[in-house]
Formats: structure tokens, sequence, C-alpha cells
């Protein structure tokens, strides 16, 4: 791949979108447990305890978002590895 020319080079990297798409059922699980831990240590304040089904739909929406800016940064990372950021 190194020793086509510049304009023939294919781009076989990964789009934000695909790392998020794969990172995302992992960032749903991280922020499902942080929601439920969080609203365990709410219940010191008085607030009712979340069941696992509220977390996992908390954390599914909290995660898309946040799965995308890491997904970004990964992005980044990737393109410093192979020299090709734009600055």
């Amino acid at each position: 791949m190194d020793d086509c020319p510049p304009m023939t080079r294919r781009d076989n990297s990964w789009s934000i979108w695909k790392i998020t798409a794969a990172l995302y059922p992992f960032g749903v699980g991280a922020f499902a447990v942080n929601v439920f831990f969080a609203s365990l240590i709410g219940t010191w304040l008085g607030g009712p305890v979340l069941s696992t089904t509220w977390s996992i739909i908390i954390g599914a929406l909290i995660a898309l978002p946040a799965t995308y800016y890491f997904a970004a940064h990964i992005k980044n990372l990737m393109q410093q590895a192979d020299g090709t950021r734009k600055k």
C-alpha cells in the first residue's frame, strides 16, 4: 500500500460512525452501571433507586453522544499514528 502513488492510495480507515457503532454497546453498559450506582448514592439524599431497566435506558441515551466524542478521539489518534492527521 505504501508503494502506491498518493493519488491512487485507498483510504481503508474506519469512519467515526463505524467506530461509534463498534464501541456503543460497551458505552451503554458502562453508563448503565454508572447511572445505577449514582442512583444508589442518591438514596443517601432521599432519592429512589433506579431499576435496571431505567438504568439501561438512561445509560443508552447518555452513551450515544459520549461514545461519538470518544470515537472522534480514537479516529484522531489513528490519524496521528498513520501520519494523515489534518492540521
